[in-house]
């Protein structure tokens, strides 16, 4: 961890824990005071089956899904999630269908694109976002226009992690929030007060993980 001051979040189910350090991180879009570590539920099946059966309560009862676009790695927890929707043992909107885990490419400039072979699998489809986390919005919202760009329909959109209940009109659930972490805070760099404070930032840090400085 990019930091001593480290920290479990502990659920009922052994396997659903947070990993979070507390300290001044710089991601691409803003500072941060925890950097939450979700790297263990992006590579550990039996993590990785937990954040699933967490998030797929939201879903699975109401709720169409024909893909599962995954953004920040999320591609075995969105296999794992894929899984359970379309499980037969019990009455579900996606029961014996097929469901489509894809990722998006990336241009220079950030935005979302796909290609002629992956676009299909969007176009008229219902799209379920899933992130690492949500606390900007920034990238989520990327996810959401690029879906509407190419035709596609937003089902939800789900996280590890999410500090807000929304994200342009669409509602945010996740397996852990501000209730579980009160004190997190995101700030534009510009406006920091830890870099007001004169505190150095301990790791540059995105969805692949930290740097340390």
């Amino acid at each position: 961890m990019p930091t001593n001051n480290t920290n479990k979040i502990l659920t009922k189910s052994k396997n659903l824990v947070l990993r979070v350090s507390k300290g001044h991180f710089a991601t691409s879009h803003s500072h941060i005071n925890y950097y939450i570590d979700v790297t263990m539920q992006k590579s550990r099946l039996s993590e990785a089956q937990a954040v699933a059966k967490e998030l797929v309560a939201y879903y699975k009862t109401n709720t169409i899904i024909d893909t599962i676009l995954c953004l920040d790695g999320m591609e075995v927890v969105g296999a794992c999630i894929a899984n359970e929707l379309t499980s037969g043992d019990f009455m579900n909107m996606n029961a014996h269908q097929t469901i489509y885990v894809v990722t998006p490419e990336h241009t220079a400039g950030s935005q979302i694109i796909f290609r002629d072979n992956i676009a299909s699998m969007i176009s008229g489809k219902n799209v379920l976002i899933l992130a690492a986390s949500v606390t900007t919005g920034y990238t989520a919202g990327s996810a959401i226009e690029a879906i509407k760009y190419y035709n596609g329909n937003i089902s939800g959109i789900c996280s590890i992690f999410a500090t807000v209940e929304e994200c342009l009109g669409y509602t945010v659930h996740s397996c852990f929030n501000p209730a579980h972490l009160a004190d997190y805070a995101s700030f534009p760099a510009h406006e920091c007060p830890l870099c007001k404070e004169g505190r150095k930032i301990d790791a540059l840090v995105n969805s692949h993980g930290y740097s340390k400085l």
